[in-house]
């Protein structure tokens, strides 16, 4: 599960790096900076999921 949770949160990632990229929206590049990284260092199905909703929440609250 780990592992599948991972890929997903890998590809949302990847969109939010590339759109931050293009629109030069700082918050959504490295909100997608994280969500590909944090998922090779947080073991446990709960805190991968937390912390993805959280990383892909982050570019709507804040912005800058």
């Amino acid at each position: 599960m780990d592992l599948i949770l991972g890929i997903f949160f890998g590809i949302v990632g990847s969109a939010y790096f590339v759109y931050g990229r293009k629109q030069q929206h700082g918050m959504a590049l490295m909100s997608g900076v994280a969500l590909m990284i944090y998922s090779m260092l947080v073991s446990g199905t709960v805190w991968l999921v937390v912390l993805g909703i959280i990383f892909m929440a982050l570019p709507f609250v804040v912005s800058f």
